[in-house]
Order: C-alpha cells, then structure tokens, then sequence
C-alpha cells in the first residue's frame, strides 16, 4: 500500500488545462467545436445553408403577388423598413442565441429554463409545416417527371381528365392583335390538369371524405422523402455539402427565366404592373402588415432553423455579416423573382387578351396552373417547364433540410448519450413517421388538408413563440447579459439599432401582427370550397397546441424547483449553471469553471496555450472580465 501511494506521489496528475502542448501529445489544440456534436466542414456551409433556407418557394410564389396587390412599388417602402425592424435583429437574435450555447431549440433553453415550452412549440409547429411542405415537393417532383416529355400534357383539351369547359385559353388573332378571350365562363387545360389529373379532387366530396391514395402522388412523396434522408444522413456534414448546390443553382434557373422572360414581347406590361408605385396604398395598414408578413415568414425567423444551423459553427463566426448578407440577399431574391414571373404573365396576357390581373395568381396557383400554362406558349416549353420546376425543387430542398435537422438535432440534443450516436437512423425514424403521417395529403382531398396545415400550423402560433423568445431574452436573462455574451463571441457589443429592436420595435410590431391577424381572421377556403366547422375549429386548436406549449413548459419548470411559488418562478427564470459555451476554453467570467468536470479557473489559460499569446479574442475575454468585477464592486 505505501509503494503504492509513494508512487502516486512520484507521478503528480497535471491538471489537462495546465499541460503544455508538448505535454499533451498528439491533442488537436485547433478544435472549436463540440466534436462529439458535428459541425460544418465547409467555410460557406452555413451561410449558404441559410441561404437555401430562407429563400424558398415563398419567394416565388408569394412575394411578387404580395407586392402588385399590395401598391406595386411602392410596397417596397415598407418591405424593407419592416426588414430593418423586424428581419434584421431577430435574425440576428437567433444566430447568436444558437453559435453562443452550441445547443438546438430545445436544449438553448438553459438559458431560462421557464419557457423551454417555447422550444417544444417549435419543435410541433416545425413538424407540422415539414409535412406538408414535402407534399408540395413532391407536386414538384410529379411535374418534373411530367415535363420529360415532347409536348406538355397540359397544353391541350382533350384528355381523358378533361370537362365540356375545358378551353385552350391561347388568343386568336386579327388583324388588331388578340381577340380577348372570356376566361371567367372557360377552364385552361392546366388548371384541369392541375385539379382533376394530379390532385383527382373530384374524387372527395371535401376535407371530411378524403376518398382514395392517389398512388402516383404517393410515390413521388415517397420519393421526396427519400431524397431529403439521404442529404441529412450524416448531418451537416452532408447537408452543408449539398446546399452549395441546391442553394445557388436556383439563381442560375432563375436567371435564365428572368432573361428569356423579358425578351417575350409584351413582357414589359407584365413588369410595368408589378412595380408601377401606388403610393396611395401606404396609407392602409393592411400593406404595412403584409410587408411585415412576408418579412417574417420569408426569413424563417422562430422555426428553429436559423439556431440549428448557428449551433454548428465555431464559437466566433462572424454572424453579424451573414445576418446583413441572408437577409438582403433574400430580399433582393424576391424582387428579381417577380421581375421573372410577371414579364412571362405580361407575355401570357397579350397572348390571351386579357389584363395582367386576370391572369395573375399566388401560391400553387401560380407554380401549378398559370405558370406552366404560360410555358406551353413558348417554343421549346418543355425544356423550360423542367427548368422552372427543377428551380422550385431545390428551393424547396433547402428549406426542408433545416426543417429536419432542427428536429433532430433538438432532440439528440437532449438525449446526446443515446441518440447522437445512432443519429443516422434516428433521422429515418423520423422521416418514415412524418412519410406516414402525410400520406392523406396523397388523397383525393389531399389538398384540402394541405390549405389547413398551411394556414394554420404555423399561423398566430409562430408569432406567438417568436414573442416569447424575444421577450425572454431581452427582459428576464437580460439585455445587458446578452449584449456582453455576444461580446464575448464576436468582440464587440451590438449597438443602440438592435438593443432598440430587441427591446422594443421587434416585439411591439409582432404584437401588431398577432392582433391584425385575430381581428382579420378568415375562415380557410379553397376556390370555391368552404371548410366545414369542424375543420376549422381543428385548425384553431392546432394553432393554439403551439401556444399552450409554453404555460405548459413553465408548469413543468416551476414543479421541478423548491421553495414557494415566487421563489420557484425565479429559479426557473434563471440560467442553468451549464450554460454559457460549449467549449470551457471559450467561458470567461460568470462562465467560468461551470461547465462539469470542469478543472480550471481561468480558460483564459487554454487560449494562450493553443496560440502561445493573447489575441483579439483573448483581449474581449479580459475585458469582459473587467466589466463584471466592475458591475459586482458597484452592486456591493
């Protein structure tokens, strides 16, 4: 026993963060990152994956019909005035929230344990939106495989499908130019297509009997899934490999539309109607919400997405300059999309006879019935309808990467010793489940079901848990507190325009929007098809499942504390004492010597070990030091 213990004192244990790097052997001194989590092995893997996210297929069909109804041009003026009150800093917000902590939308809440229910919240309403987002993937994936063809099969009456009012919907000409057509008493040949061919909803008497699996459809669904599985495999390792295609070819798609588009004759019209200001509709407030709308949804804020893919990075990526180059690049996007649709819309009205309003529409209307339509009037419309269907594919791809990693990487964030591991096959876990729960989307009155999930799932539910999170942010962890951890991530403090936003005009505008969008409610339609009571009370509590996730998760929290009720409510509200970074050479100050195992009291040590001096980043830690030594004497 005693030679044993003089040999314990002949060989001291040094300290791993007291080691020299000769002492430490072969130890890689260059890792900033959780190793055992994954990271991105690219340096634009995460900006281009945010990228592909945030520009999807709302930027296609959503915005350039936003814009014309909502003033032409001029909705601009309050497009990009709610994009710097709205976009910006909670695009922003959520990057720092995820590169600070290394967590998903789950586990980022050690931040204030009480509201982990905002994070379930995400986590269903990402769900949701993931399944029939794939659907709408695979309507796209039917259509490609539909344009592998000499001629369209929508361009002619005629089918099997087809009605007595089919009408191809092409001008005959006079001496004048185009006889206009009445397109009001007639159907296009792609719209039936679109109806009774691909969805077959003339096989469902409505969202209550939705009749039989359409198996083409079923397929390609299918299909879809598998695609998305097979580029989240292995993580970000394998996603941010395949955004830098998905997420940049679709500016290649889409400028070959928008140069094809405005040497169409008539396609000036078409633009001309889209941008054309009316100044005089900035006086309503319906543009000014729609502006903040499409801000809102079209950069993804709250959905999870944007902390997931912050997560992966090293703790001093510069998010600060990928926020300014997503969010304006997503904006500049969208306006360049509808300069590609609406010169082919002009084209398509002059060829018809008819307004540009007449033909103009948003949403799968646009991408499944008047823009193929209008392809069909070009020459070579098949290679064109494949290129502007394989466009919206890998817009659609990108966001449906994020919207399963956010799932997955929330969950084996929580249970990291069971499931990262087997992350691979946790992931076709769930795509299988999320496969099998979409297949009534596959039916007849497959459709019906889309609309309600789209307007409901992540509807005042969304707005919501973006609230909370800024709210519990900014006022219980504190603005200072989160100003000084992005000091310590990034070198600097955020300035007075985004501590303006975070405190007060980000949250006030949601509120805004939360409140317009109870007062405006309209019940869900599709065409001329009313959704029963019933339907629309499902999708009332779908929207407020998401919301009553919150009191739930603050019940949960205040049970798992001692004391009395307020006692408890303020040790909820406070960090864990994990939190902080993930790694402990990056935790200086309150972080300090908190994090498990932890053995040093100074991280500051490890830096000047790995880089054998103090650096920039090194400089913040201490001044970060200096500022709570200074906050603790003042407050004694």
């Amino acid at each position: 026993m005693k030679k044993l213990q003089g040999a314990h004192h002949r060989q001291p244990i040094t300290p791993d963060l007291l080691m020299t790097p000769s002492d430490q052997g072969d130890v890689d001194l260059d890792v900033d990152f959780a190793a055992d989590r994954g990271n991105w092995t690219g340096k634009l893997d995460f900006l281009l994956s945010c990228i592909g996210y945030c520009v999807g297929l709302g930027n296609v069909w959503r915005f350039p019909y936003r814009a014309y109804t909502n003033g032409g041009g001029a909705f601009l003026v309050p497009y990009f005035l709610m994009l710097a009150i709205c976009g910006i800093p909670l695009f922003f917000l959520e990057l720092s929230l995820g590169q600070f902590s290394s967590l998903g939308p789950l586990a980022v809440w050690k931040i204030s344990p009480l509201f982990k229910g905002a994070g379930a919240a995400m986590l269903l309403i990402v769900g949701l939106v993931a399944i029939y987002y794939n659907m709408i993937i695979a309507y796209v994936l039917f259509y490609l495989f539909a344009s592998l063809t000499s001629n369209l099969p929508w361009e002619h009456c005629g089918n099997w499908w087809n009605t007595d009012l089919c009408l191809e919907h092409r001008g005959s000409k006079d001496g004048n130019g185009a006889l206009p057509l009445n397109l009001t008493s007639t159907v296009s040949p792609s719209e039936e297509y679109w109806s009774r061919y691909v969805l077959h909803i003339q096989g469902s008497r409505g969202i209550g009997s939705p009749g039989e699996i359409r198996w083409n459809l079923c397929l390609c669904l299918l299909l879809a899934w598998v695609i998305v599985f097979l580029c989240i495999l292995k993580g970000v390792k394998s996603s941010g490999k395949v955004v830098y295609f998905t997420a940049t070819f679709p500016y290649l798609i889409l400028l070959m539309l928008l140069v094809r588009g405005v040497t169409l004759p008539g396609a000036w019209k078409g633009i001309q109607f889209y941008l054309t200001p009316q100044f005089h509709h900035l006086l309503s407030s319906k543009v000014w919400i729609e502006a903040a709308l499409q801000i809102f949804y079209s950069l993804g804020v709250g959905f999870g997405g944007l902390l997931t893919f912050a997560s992966y990075n090293t703790f001093h990526q510069n998010i600060y300059r990928d926020t300014f180059i997503v969010t304006l690049g997503n904006a500049i996007t969208s306006i360049l999309a509808g300069f590609a649709i609406f010169s082919v819309l002009g084209y398509m009205s002059q060829e018809l006879g008819v307004p540009v309003d007449q033909v103009a529409k948003a949403g799968p209307g646009l991408a499944f019935v008047v823009y193929p339509q209008a392809m069909t009037m070009l020459p070579l419309s098949p290679f064109w309808s494949f290129l502007f269907f394989f466009m919206l594919l890998t817009l659609g791809l990108d966001s449906q990467f994020a919207f399963l990693e956010t799932i997955v990487t929330a969950v084996t964030d929580e249970f990291p010793y069971y499931l990262r591991p087997k992350k691979a096959v946790f992931s076709g876990l769930i795509c299988v489940a999320m496969y099998l729960m979409g297949l009534v989307l596959t039916t007849d009155g497959g459709m019906y079901w889309l609309v309600l999930l789209d307007d409901y799932s992540a509807s005042f539910g969304l707005m919501v848990v973006v609230i909370t999170t800024c709210l519990a942010v900014t006022r219980v962890y504190g603005i200072q507190r989160f100003c000084r951890d992005i000091h310590m991530m990034l070198g600097f403090k955020p300035g007075l325009y985004f501590r303006a936003c975070w405190l007060f005009l980000s949250p006030a505008t949601l509120l805004a929007l939360l409140v317009y969008s109870i007062v405006k409610y309209q019940p869900s339609e599709y065409g001329s098809y009313r959704f029963p009571a019933w339907a629309e009370l499902l999708g009332i509590l779908m929207g407020l499942l998401s919301c009553l996730m919150i009191p739930a998760g603050m019940l949960v929290a205040v049970l798992r504390e001692e004391g009395s009720l307020w006692e408890r409510l303020q040790q909820a509200s406070r960090p864990t004492m994990d939190w902080g970074p993930s790694l402990e050479e990056n935790r200086t100050g309150m972080y300090v010597a908190t994090l498990v195992g932890s053995q040093s009291p100074k991280p500051l040590m490890v830096h000047m070990r790995k880089y054998g001096g103090i650096t920039s980043f090194e400089n913040t830690a201490i001044e970060v030091d200096r500022e709570i030594a200074e906050e603790e004497e003042s407050m004694m």
